[in-house]
């Protein structure tokens, strides 16, 4: 079996969704729409938005979920996930997270999502969280399991060229096990 590298099955830069950290959350979801139109079809869609600084750099994710909490500010001060870890149960959880915003109808929404920065509510990558393009697809499978990302920043030198998406990774590895001879 060939080995595969990871700029081989990498979405690039320019076939993603990016915004600049200035930008309006209104902004990101319309690049993020705009960047579903163009995307071959074939594909699983994109999840995240690129975030880029006033020099075209990358230096944020902005996800649906990320989209999702900013929306409701009370999301920005409770960590569930950390707090479940302690043994909390999920009613609990959700009695420290209960908000009135959801409970309302959507109509403010398009008001709200135009007043929010990007900056504010975006991810900023850690250190594992990035890969170069020459790496093996194994190297970064074991990157992505340890690190439980759902998505790696593929490097080439100092330059983000592209993304490396789990939903990817699971295609290209399915496509493998289908093409087997199962005897």
């Amino acid at each position: 079996m060939k080995t595969v590298l990871v700029k081989e099955v990498m979405v690039s830069l320019e076939d993603y969704a990016t915004v600049s950290e200035n930008a309006t959350l209104f902004d990101a979801v319309t690049a993020l729409d705009e960047a579903q139109k163009q995307f071959d079809q074939s594909r699983y869609r994109h999840r995240a938005i690129l975030v880029y600084n006033d020099k075209k750099e990358i230096v944020g994710k902005l996800s649906q979920m990320d989209l999702l909490r900013a929306l409701e500010p009370s999301y920005q001060f409770v960590d569930l996930e950390r707090l479940s870890r302690f043994g909390y149960s999920l009613d609990y959880l959700q009695s420290v997270a209960k908000t009135s915003f959801w409970d309302k109808p959507l109509h403010d929404i398009c008001k709200k999502t135009t007043t929010l920065i990007v900056k504010d509510f975006m991810h900023t990558p850690k250190q594992g969280e990035y890969i170069v393009e020459d790496a093996t697809l194994g190297e970064a499978i074991h990157q992505l399991i340890i690190g439980k990302h759902h998505s790696l920043l593929v490097t080439k030198g100092e330059d983000i060229v592209g993304i490396l998406r789990l939903t990817d990774v699971f295609a290209y590895v399915y496509n493998e096990m289908k093409a087997c001879e199962i005897k």
